[in-house]
């Protein structure tokens, strides 16, 4: 039996500064449970955590941003046994790490509607409303602080 592995993902906490302050995007995946998310992706084979989080930025959100700085965080977890079922090979989660990047107010975003069918950009004090999920959310909230330190 292969050893399993956690799949490496890096994610973009992208901001903006908005009419009520400063904003992230968050782009929702076509799911039911957990569908809104910041822009993020696996690590490609010669990519670094910068190189991929902004490729997936490009590929899920149609922009380009300007990156401002890494977090030493990593958050990691685990497939749930249900999904784990229909994968075919020895990833047994996700560990993911994370950029920050800025844009401009006006920036365009344009979702291609099969992979990413929404996004949105929302102050800290929206996050509930679409981040469910307490751990994610509270990562979340941690990031929007350590990045607001590099702006």
């Amino acid at each position: 039996m292969s050893t399993e592995v956690y799949r490496q993902c890096a994610s973009v906490v992208v901001f903006r500064s908005g009419a009520n302050g400063t904003e992230i995007l968050l782009l929702r995946k076509p799911r039911k449970n957990d569908a809104w998310q910041l822009p993020q992706g696996g690590v490609e084979s010669g990519e670094n955590t910068e190189q991929a989080a902004l490729r997936e930025l490009k590929e899920e959100a149609g922009i380009t941003a300007r990156l401002i700085g890494s977090s030493a965080r990593i958050y990691q977890y685990e497939y749930p046994p249900s999904y784990r079922r229909f994968r075919p090979d020895h990833v047994k989660g996700q560990q993911i790490r994370f950029v920050f990047a800025e844009v401009e107010p006006d920036v365009q975003i344009t979702v291609d509607g099969k992979e990413i069918n929404d996004s949105i950009w929302v102050t800290e004090a929206d996050l509930p409303r679409y981040i469910k999920r307490k751990e994610y959310r509270e990562i979340i909230r941690s990031l929007i602080g350590e990045g607001n330190l590099l702006r």
